[in-house]
């Protein structure tokens, strides 16, 4: 649950702010009647830092093989049954 803080109120209950946002998640911070600021737990946070996938250079540079993504698996095609002869 989300709970929206005016800067006054945020500043003199800082504490409070910190334990609220770790219990019950981020915490919006108003200035002036304008959302202005999301207090988030540090975990939550790292995670949004992260990025989604590797970047092209960091794919290109990393030591591991890539070669297992470049060549497409090979179908398995129905064989025809070979001719019987007399």
């Amino acid at each position: 649950m989300e709970r929206t803080w005016q800067m006054r109120e945020a500043k003199a209950r800082f504490g409070e702010l910190l334990r609220k946002t770790l219990a019950e998640g981020p915490q919006i911070v108003t200035y002036r009647g304008v959302e202005t600021a999301v207090v988030v737990p540090i975990e939550q946070w790292r995670r949004m830092q992260r990025p989604a996938r590797r970047s092209i250079k960091e794919w290109l540079l990393a030591p591991e093989a890539r070669t297992e993504t470049l060549v497409p698996p090979r179908e398995q095609f129905a064989r025809r049954p070979l001719p019987t002869f007399d």
